[in-house]
């Protein structure tokens, strides 16, 4: 699709040069591997901090991990679960290794560029939290389902960003399943080659250990698949998650303001404003079409967007 001047087939070093501008930019996916980044960090800061003032045993390993990291994991039990209800997202963004950490960034990075590349930065953030709720139901629900998994049901738990991380990249490899990549060792890969690897071996590989993260990963992967075929067919299922507005919930903590009776006010004003803030809103909605088409294409562009830049060219 991009022929010779492919920006997936790039050396190591130019990796390096992308990544390092790439956080000096502000956006979704920084904003995500960031989260990733600082959460692993405080983790990590805080049970040093108690290991060198001899707290630890207070919050000694459980379940193979410390107390902390057990406290944002997700657990299998329902009854646990009743008890941590916040660790169905907490859960996606505690990593305790730092090759687990190094991998998954890794493949959000690469998985990211593309899909907002194709779709948007919104549904990016969307996919990320959806597949990884849905890699959380497939794990609870397997682990409460499969006689296999009765043993160990009540001490198991599920970490990390691996099933958003792929659900990320799942979408990517349906939207552009015949983009290639550049692979160490590998070369040049089709990336749905790559996806179905990766979730092969996930399926092989339930039965030789950390069966709960296999079954995340499953499940992460097939919201991503789902997501970009019901699109195709001008259906959007995460538009529910896309329309709530994260940014009113810190307004939930603060004290209600005392409102005084005002003696005089001008509605025209109030009117003009809220009318030129929904226009600027509708034009960076249609700079955001434009700059997509720009970059794959019109067929590129979903139902809705089609249906966006239809009603936008009549207006004009």
């Amino acid at each position: 699709m991009y022929g010779s001047a492919n920006p997936y087939q790039k050396q190591p070093k130019e990796y390096w040069a992308d990544i390092k501008q790439f956080f000096y930019r502000k956006s979704a996916l920084s904003n995500l591997i960031l989260a990733n980044i600082l959460v692993f960090v405080i983790i990590n800061l805080v049970n040093l901090f108690l290991y060198l003032f001899s707290i630890d045993q207070a919050f000694a390993q459980t379940n193979g991990v410390s107390r902390l990291v057990y406290w944002f994991s997700l657990p299998a039990d329902l009854s646990a679960l009743f008890l941590k209800p916040w660790t169905l997202i907490s859960y996606m963004f505690v990593q305790e290794g730092l090759l687990h950490l190094l991998f998954n960034m890794m493949v959000l990075y690469i998985g990211g560029q593309i899909f907002i590349n194709y779709l948007s930065s919104k549904m990016l953030v969307t996919t990320y939290f959806l597949g990884g709720l849905s890699g959380a139901l497939i794990y609870i629900v397997s682990f409460n389902l499969f006689p296999a998994f009765s043993f160990n049901v009540g001490n198991a738990i599920l970490l990390g960003s691996s099933a958003s991380v792929l659900a990320i990249f799942a979408a990517s490899a349906t939207r552009a399943p015949n983009l290639k990549i550049q692979l160490f060792l590998f070369g040049s890969v089709p990336l749905k080659y790559t996806a179905i690897v990766i979730i092969v071996l996930d399926i092989l590989n339930i039965q030789n250990g950390n069966a709960g993260g296999h079954l995340g990963h499953l499940g992460g992967a097939l919201y991503g698949f789902l997501f970009v075929y019901y699109l195709k067919k001008g259906k959007n299922i995460g538009s529910f998650f896309e329309k709530l507005n994260f940014n009113t919930i810190p307004n939930w903590f603060k004290k209600p303001k005392q409102h005084f009776k005002n003696v005089y006010t001008n509605p025209k004003q109030s009117t003009d404003e809220a009318y030129l803030r929904r226009k600027a809103e509708e034009q960076a909605a249609i700079d955001e079409i434009l700059d997509k088409i720009k970059k794959s294409g019109y067929e590129s562009l979903s139902s809705e967007e089609k249906a966006k830049l239809f009603n936008a060219s009549k207006k004009s």
